[in-house]
């Protein structure tokens, strides 16, 4: 049987108190991730471990967020077991990275979604782009840049 004196009851209570602040402070400040990080993190594991499927571009164009600042918006359609899904993606920080002449509407497009979760889509990521090149007897349609 041990026996506890009020000493190392002491001691005890003290450990305890200074571990219990201790993760307080690093909880309150530790880093937690941004909301565009976020984004960035689900697209580059959809771009990773995405399952493809085929798509097609419905329409790109420009939203008003609830912050004020224009965000540009793909939105696109694809067909999984017989389920049709229409979702929009927010491209406003990729958006530079591609061609507009790519961004048509109508055309085909790779969709990458996520297993058991096909609400769960992406069309552009940093590292993968599921838009096609236009084919040749579409040049006519090409914008001159």
């Amino acid at each position: 049987m041990i026996l506890l004196t009020a000493t190392s009851i002491k001691i005890a209570s003290s450990l305890v108190a200074i571990v219990a602040i201790g993760l307080t402070l690093w909880l309150v400040r530790r880093h937690r991730p941004t909301l565009d990080e976020l984004e960035r993190m689900r697209r580059s594991t959809l771009a990773r471990t995405g399952r493809l499927v085929d798509g097609m571009v419905l329409d790109i164009c420009e939203m008003e967020g609830a912050d004020g600042t224009t965000r540009t918006m793909l939105i696109y359609n694809y067909r999984i077991g017989g389920v049709d899904y229409e979702c929009s993606q927010d491209i406003t920080t990729i958006a530079s990275a591609i061609s507009p002449s790519l961004l048509r509407a109508g055309f085909p497009c790779s969709v990458r979604y996520k297993q058991g979760f096909p609400q769960d889509s992406i069309v552009l990521a940093e590292e993968w782009s599921g838009l096609r090149s236009v084919s040749g007897k579409f040049q006519a349609l090409r914008d001159p840049a």
